[in-house]
């Protein structure tokens, strides 16, 4: 018997549904690089019709019910349509895929106008006159980005509605199409019929799931250095074996990114850095191969600062607000936003950085970084993305009525691109809105380096440039200096700012040791001699028999308890990446604590660390010093049976024992040991929750909403979680 619906698992969260008795094909769940996913599966594949290649693929979109889920965005369907659209044919003129059918997005109300917004945003970035002068830009200058975005666009900016149908899903079956029908059965579960068969989606992740990258990077044991490059990715969005364009630079023993595509995490963890290790990001633009990832770097417990211009961080800003529909003051809510001028060496401590306008169809500057040294300035050009000079040059128009460019704005932007430094990547993408390397051909800059392509260089662009393998570095400047102890000491100041600088430095002077990927440091049951002051990288703390497993990162003391009560360690330690570590002895540490008179203060906090330790609200990126200021907030209260709480106190809630019923005109949810409540007050002055009332005696603690409000990760958690209540609410 043949299958009228065949239903493939791709991938964590993402699905693939086929009727092709009715031509439908279903993308369901589009997490970043989605098509990579079904480029890797085989179900993207090359075709050719009357002399015309192509590409195959999905024509519809099944979006998630949530806009996040484990953190990640769960909506990205920018990448998808545009695979549609160009990459099938949909929308090119006499394309044999263009029947004048447009893919649809399938799914819940909100998400679709979310998705429609963002996609528009994605597309175009700022839309007229107004919007660019109010990032910033002159009016003539306004008046000329606008006219070349017109041309990108071939003359007509379009709705997404112009492009995109829509299938809203409500509480009844609805129709797609020919037949092919969707209901939702509860929140992110749906079941599709056509005739006679049924087949169920759900694209709910489970505790323990992610979305997952098509590649796999090995470990890289990165050093600390004084001013280098590391090359996190060169391939493009469609690039199913690299990660996409990015550099991370290291300057003064700091980090920061170079954008921040899809599969950040896997990029990060790879290279043994831990996100709050990061100083912060450079932006170019907002395309979601070099966007994605910023959820990621919301994932620590301090504002990562955000760098690039006005202009280009605007743009950002109404896409990333667009995606969550949330206002775009809370961008702020999350980073710690330093705008950087146009054309002018920009200072960062130290690193100087130049951002020079490039031509896109969304906002876009690409970088040169510079830093002083012995006979000058070393200096590293980031160009991505960049347009080929033919497509440029096709962009000529004398009139300043038309839409195009001036031969004064294309000389201007050659002159930016051929700047040489002593290193240099490029986009090579190529096609109508990348860059092309035979432009950099007689470029002079000491070392070009060619991404933003998922091709096999060819003879002629091997002579152009480099190509280089992940997690390679070129260091620009010479290392002289230990920047691990130097880590290590703002670490311990931070942490005991009590103790003289004199008893820090005895713990200073133990030894620096280096864990390979998969080692144990700690394990449970063992009483150790040693505790551990991590460096750099990633370490994970398991407790197999409770589910519970805690994300540590730089600046984490793994095992103080153990070794202060010489007792064996409740948990084990295990490193996930490179790990660099300060190895300190047991009885050291113990006499460093009673000499400062520490322990009563360890001692106390110590039960509401491990409480807060084993809610998965708190499993990652929460450092010592901020559980501490937490810690130091928190109170502990009994209530009787059918207490009702008063969101207006606006606390966050967590219970320790016995259980919390939300109930509307049924019961909603129960809340148990471990889970909250009282998020809402964050996101909302207006409180609009349903009744909350304990269903018996009950022990919980509370945290005064300002404290986490300030704490992007938890911040990030709460958002994600009152969404999923709203819906939850909402739809039963």
């Amino acid at each position: 018997m043949i299958k009228k619906i065949n239903k493939i698992c791709v991938s964590a969260g993402i699905y693939w549904l086929e009727i092709p008795a009715a031509d439908i094909r279903i993308l369901c769940g589009c997490p970043a690089d989605s098509v990579k996913h079904l480029i890797h599966s085989g179900l993207i594949v090359s075709e050719e019709d009357h002399g015309v290649t192509f590409e195959t693929g999905p024509n519809a979109i099944l979006l998630s019910d949530t806009m996040l889920q484990q953190g990640s965005f769960a909506n990205m369907a920018e990448f998808p349509v545009l695979q549609m659209l160009y990459n099938q044919g949909m929308l090119l003129p006499n394309h044999p895929n263009n029947s004048g059918v447009k893919p649809v997005l399938i799914g819940a109300k909100e998400q679709i106008q979310a998705q429609m917004k963002y996609i528009y945003r994605g597309n175009y970035g700022l839309v007229s006159t107004e919007e660019l002068m109010d990032a910033g830009v002159s009016a003539n200058a306004a008046d000329e980005m606008l006219r070349m975005k017109l041309a990108f666009a071939f003359g007509q900016i379009h709705e997404s509605e112009d492009i995109l149908d829509t299938c809203i899903i409500e509480k009844k079956r609805v129709e797609i199409r020919d037949g092919v029908g969707v209901k939702r059965i509860s929140l992110n579960v749906f079941e599709f019929d056509y005739e006679d068969e049924l087949v169920t989606i759900n694209l709910n992740l489970n505790s323990n799931e992610k979305y997952s990258s098509t590649f796999s990077l090995g470990f890289h044991d990165i050093k600390q250095q004084y001013f280098s490059v590391i090359h996190s990715g060169e391939g493009d969005g469609w690039d199913v074996h690299r990660p996409s364009m990015s550099s991370i630079i290291m300057f003064h023993g700091k980090i920061f990114l170079i954008d921040a595509g899809p599969n950040l995490p896997e990029v990060l963890t790879a290279l043994g850095i831990g996100i709050n290790e990061i100083e912060g990001i450079f932006h170019t633009h907002s395309h979601d191969d070099h966007f994605a990832g910023l959820p990621t770097l919301i994932r620590t417990d301090r504002k990562l600062k955000y760098f690039a211009t006005k202009l280009v961080r605007t743009s950002v800003t109404k896409k990333l607000c667009a995606l969550l529909d949330m206002d775009e003051s809370r961008f702020s809510d999350y980073f710690d936003v330093q705008d950087l001028d146009f054309d002018r060496w920009n200072d960062v401590n130290g690193l100087e950085v130049k951002p020079i306008y490039s031509p896109h169809p969304v906002e876009t500057n690409v970088f040169i970084f510079r830093a002083l040294w012995e006979g000058g300035y070393r200096s590293y050009g980031h160009f991505a993305d960049v347009s080929s000079f033919k497509v440029l040059e096709s962009m000529l128009c004398k009139e300043e009525s038309n839409d195009g460019i001036s031969q004064a704005f294309y000389d201007r932007v050659r002159d930016d691109y051929l700047l040489p430094v002593d290193l240099k990547k490029i986009d090579i993408g190529g096609g109508l809105i990348h860059g092309n390397a035979v432009d950099f051909k007689h470029d002079k800059s000491k070392k070009v380096i060619l991404a933003h392509t998922a091709l096999t260089l060819s003879d002629e662009q091997k002579e152009i440039g480099s190509n280089v393998p992940f997690g390679s570095v070129d260091q620009l400047i010479p290392t002289h200096h230990n920047y691990g102890m130097q880590r290590a000491y703002e670490f311990l100041s931070d942490d005991f700012p009590s103790a003289p600088k004199h008893q820090l430095r005895v713990l200073l002077n133990n030894e620096t040791v280096t864990f390979s990927p998969g080692t144990i440091m700690i394990k449970e049951g063992v009483v150790n001699d040693h505790l551990y002051l991590v460096l750099s990288g990633y370490v994970e703390m398991i407790d197999s028999k409770h589910h519970a497993k805690i994300k540590l990162y730089a600046g984490s003391l793994l095992g103080e308890l153990s070794a202060l009560q010489r007792c064996p360690a409740s948990h084990t330690y295990r490193t996930e990446s490179y790990v660099h570590a300060l190895c300190i002895s047991s009885q050291l540490y113990a006499d460093f604590v009673r000499l400062n008179n520490l322990y009563d203060d360890i001692e106390r906090l110590g039960e509401s660390w491990q409480f807060l330790e084993n809610l998965p609200l708190f499993d990652e990126a929460i450092s010592h010093l901020t559980l501490n200021k937490i810690v130091d907030q928190i109170e502990l209260d009994v209530y009787p049976a059918n207490h009702v709480f008063g969101m207006e106190d606006k606390q966050l809630y967590l219970v320790k024992k016995g259980r919390v019923d939300v109930i509307g005109d049924r019961s909603l949810e129960t809340i148990e040991a471990g889970d909250f409540f009282g998020e809402v007050a964050i996101f909302f002055n207006d409180i609009r929750y349903p009744l909350i009332q304990t269903s018996e005696a009950s022990e919980i603690y509370r945290i005064p909403i300002d404290i986490i409000r300030n704490i992007p990760i938890l911040n990030w958690k709460l958002f994600e979680r009152h969404e999923k209540r709203e819906k939850l609410y909402s739809r039963g």
